[in-house]
């Protein structure tokens, strides 16, 4: 039974909430602070954390910033603020997803199926698995990415991005793909999302992110990893 904890001080959400996961075969635990949510995410270990942003004790960002340095927990974050500079700080801190309140609970059920439904193919990658190209080597079995013996920080969405296409390495692989594979087929959210993370990888990877060899943008289709590259 996947284990969802729920950190959010509103208890006219946090109530119905968890009444409505436990219905649909989750096991859920809530906590009305911050500070409380760290407590509980590092003696439940969720396998998903819905995360809201404006809390006592702590707020969501700090709450998401130090779960993300420890654990690469799927982080849903609820936020009431509009501004889209706020939903992209979310991502940078780590967070995997957000939705703006108000929403409906049907929308953050289907959010919280397809992030599951990751979690679950991650566990399934056979093991022992490395991928190279170039100077590039990403494990899938420690899940680590270096770069000329260099440790790369991704992520947990960066990474699965970067597993894809490495995977496909010389093939375009289309937008549409990219979703189903890393968001899950349910994703109904930003598409600039896939646009932030390419730019954070080519950041971390290229040499010179504005012109890019590694990952290479297939005009009116998609992204490829490069087949190889040149020394």
């Amino acid at each position: 039974m996947p284990k969802i904890l729920l950190i959010d001080d509103d208890r006219l959400i946090t109530g119905p909430l968890v009444k409505t996961m436990t219905q649909q075969g989750y096991e859920v635990q809530a906590a009305d602070n911050g500070r409380r949510g760290l407590e509980l995410a590092a003696s439940y270990l969720p396998d998903l954390v819905v995360l809201d942003v404006m809390m006592p004790e702590l707020d969501g960002w700090s709450v998401c910033r130090q779960l993300r340095e420890r654990s690469n927990v799927p982080i849903l974050m609820l936020t009431a603020l509009g501004d889209e500079v706020d939903r992209i700080l979310g991502l940078e801190l780590g967070a995997d997803d957000y939705l703006t309140k108000p929403f409906s609970t049907r929308e953050l059920l289907a959010r919280i199926k397809a992030m599951l439904r990751r979690v679950e193919l991650d566990r399934t990658v056979s093991p022992d698995t490395i991928l190279q190209v170039g100077d590039v080597q990403l494990d899938l079995n420690s899940r680590c990415v270096t770069k000329a013996g260099e440790l790369l920080n991704l992520r947990h969405k960066e990474f699965e991005l970067l597993a894809l296409l490495m995977s496909r390495a010389g093939q375009a692989v289309s937008r549409a793909e990219i979703f189903d594979l890393v968001w899950g087929t349910d994703w109904i959210g930003d598409t600039r999302t896939l646009d932030v993370h390419i730019r954070w990888l080519r950041e971390k990877i290229e040499d010179d992110p504005a012109q890019p060899r590694y990952i290479q943008t297939v005009r009116a289709v998609g992204y490829r990893f490069a087949a190889e590259v040149a020394a």
